[in-house]
């Protein structure tokens, strides 16, 4: 059975990426991008791609093609009206760190019906094309929402994107996706800028940092731009993460100054973080896409840490 042709908007780290895996998955997959230079540089590397998003869309609309949107958010509102203009019927997912914003845009351009949120939950701290790799998503979670709209048919076709490039599907909710992605993501954002701060204020700090401080600021040296993206795009679940981080580290350091202690946060942090080391991942293998109640079903099972290796049936699929 042929694939259905991928169409990506936006060439960076995480754009890049899917369309390098998704060739390599043998899809048909073209793309735009803005930049000239992001463009020349997806040909050079024997990639299809312009920087006339008309003509891209176009060809999107011809081929019944799955766009993916891959820019910051702030570029959504833009880009959704174009799609809503010259490819309306297409089936549609993005990559962007926040589902319920994205949501909420995707539906002002009066295309809900055909969208399924995404998130691959990788990258690093650089970005463009050049960033790209085509092995970027083997074995990382791809979250793909299971919100009330979502059809079943989109809904597959985005699965089967994310395992054809090397991920595991992770079913949830936007809303709750946001506020994981809170903890996991933005919140760590934050605390890497904040703790490069600190550091850069104590003369002999830079000379002695290594590993723990290396790894604590990875993230930091993550475009501000983008940064600032995800954040505030998030800021109704963030705000809850950074005031729930200040109330740990203010009882730690009234603690410190009454007790000369810190056990209490050290200790519960220990035990967190075991947890995450031993937290199981189930593979989902009972649920069939269509089927009665089968959103919650996934959500659920992905609140519980499922995990989807393999392409679900659907409900039409032989049993």
């Amino acid at each position: 059975m042929a694939k259905t042709p991928v169409c990506v908007l936006g060439l960076g780290l995480i754009g890049g990426s899917i369309m390098r895996a998704a060739a390599a998955a043998d899809y048909e997959v073209f793309g735009y991008n803005r930049s000239v230079e992001g463009v020349q540089a997806a040909r050079f590397d024997g990639f299809d791609a312009t920087t006339d998003l008309s003509e891209a869309l176009t060809r999107a609309a011809e081929a019944g093609a799955l766009i993916v949107l891959a820019v910051p958010m702030p570029a959504l509102p833009s880009l959704l009206s174009h799609i809503a203009e010259l490819a309306p019927d297409c089936p549609l997912t993005d990559v962007t760190s926040v589902k319920s914003a994205v949501l909420d845009e995707v539906t002002a351009a009066g295309l809900r019906d055909r969208f399924v949120g995404g998130h691959p939950m990788t990258g690093t701290a650089h970005s463009g094309w050049a960033a790209g790799h085509v092995r970027l998503f083997s074995g990382a979670p791809w979250v793909v929402s299971v919100d009330d709209h979502v059809d079943p048919a989109v809904w597959t076709l985005v699965m089967t994107l994310a395992l054809d490039c090397g991920s595991v599907v992770v079913p949830a909710r936007s809303d709750e996706h946001d506020a994981a992605a809170a903890a996991i993501s933005h919140l760590p954002h934050l605390l890497a800028e904040s703790l490069a701060v600190t550091a850069a204020e104590v003369p002999l700090a830079f000379a002695l940092a290594a590993g723990s401080f290396r790894d604590g600021t990875r993230v930091a040296v993550t475009a501000p731009d983008l940064v600032r993206a995800m954040c505030e795009a998030n800021a109704g679940q963030v705000l809850p993460a950074v005031d729930r981080f200040i109330e740990l580290l203010t009882n730690a350091r009234e603690s410190l100054a009454q007790n000369n202690s810190v056990a209490e946060l050290v200790e519960a942090g220990h035990a967190a973080r075991t947890r995450y080391d031993s937290f199981s991942r189930p593979e989902i293998v009972t649920i069939f896409i269509g089927e009665e109640n089968w959103r919650e079903e996934l959500a659920a099972q992905g609140r519980a840490g499922g995990v989807i290796r393999s392409a679900l049936p659907s409900l039409d699929s032989p049993r």
